[in-house]
């Protein structure tokens, strides 16, 4: 899986610091907008609330943008803002609940815990873009069923796409756990999709009504002229 942060440009984005510093409105509004999809995603994973997320998603961005000169560049820009939501929307489930102590859950094989490819966008074909829309709505319905600790991973990794490695540094928690909670949300999505889609399988590719009559006909005239042949 190619890492998204891999290609940064180090370079452009210490200019683009240096501008933000200086208070430049267009070098700020460059990277929220690099940014936003993966804070929005992840600051959603953890509170499961849209209104939420994306105000958590702005008071990390007012935290950051008054703290840059805090930022000293041990890592990407992406993975400081990253790490500055996590702490502001787990803070925020703090305040709302005790922390569950999901290091104790009992661990599983999770060596087949691959990515699942989400549909891409489809251009030129409404019945297409319509079709992967409902898609979506499903699968962010089956997202908002996991428990917490395994939706943000999930999100980290099959959604946005981040390293084992990045996710756990984001998280504060070790890579092996990632994988554990990456295979646990995966079976879950399984066991909710097959639980809700199930029943319906029985009913693809349907072949009845006048297609089967149709059938039945053209094989019935074909026997008979076979037939007809077989008696001259």
């Amino acid at each position: 899986m190619q890492d998204r942060l891999a290609n940064i440009d180090f370079r452009a984005e210490e200019g683009l610091l240096a501008r933000a510093r200086r208070k430049d409105e267009d070098a700020v509004r460059t990277i929220i907008r690099q940014n936003n999809r993966r804070l929005f995603r992840l600051a959603r994973g953890i509170v499961g609330n849209d209104s939420e997320a994306e105000d958590i998603v702005q008071e990390s961005y007012v935290r950051a943008f008054t703290q840059l000169d805090r930022f000293r560049g041990d890592s990407s820009l992406s993975t400081w803002l990253t790490r500055i939501l996590i702490n502001e929307a787990y803070g925020r489930l703090r305040r709302r609940r005790p922390t569950v102590d999901w290091e104790s859950i009992e661990r599983e094989d999770v060596a087949d815990a691959r990515i699942i490819p989400f549909p891409s966008a489809s251009h030129g074909d409404p019945e297409k873009t319509m079709a992967k829309k409902q898609v979506l709505i499903i699968l962010e319905r089956a997202i908002d069923t996991l428990p917490e600790p395994f939706r943000v991973v999930f999100v980290a990794r099959a959604v946005e796409e981040m390293t084992v490695e990045q996710t756990a540094e984001a998280l504060g928690i070790r890579p092996e756990t990632v994988k554990t909670r990456l295979h646990r949300a995966r079976n879950l999505l399984r066991e909710y999709l097959e639980k809700q889609f199930g029943p319906l399988l029985q009913d693809i590719f349907p072949f009845e009504g006048e297609r089967c009559e149709r059938t039945a006909k053209i094989v019935i005239a074909r026997l008979s002229t076979r037939s007809a042949l077989s008696d001259q």
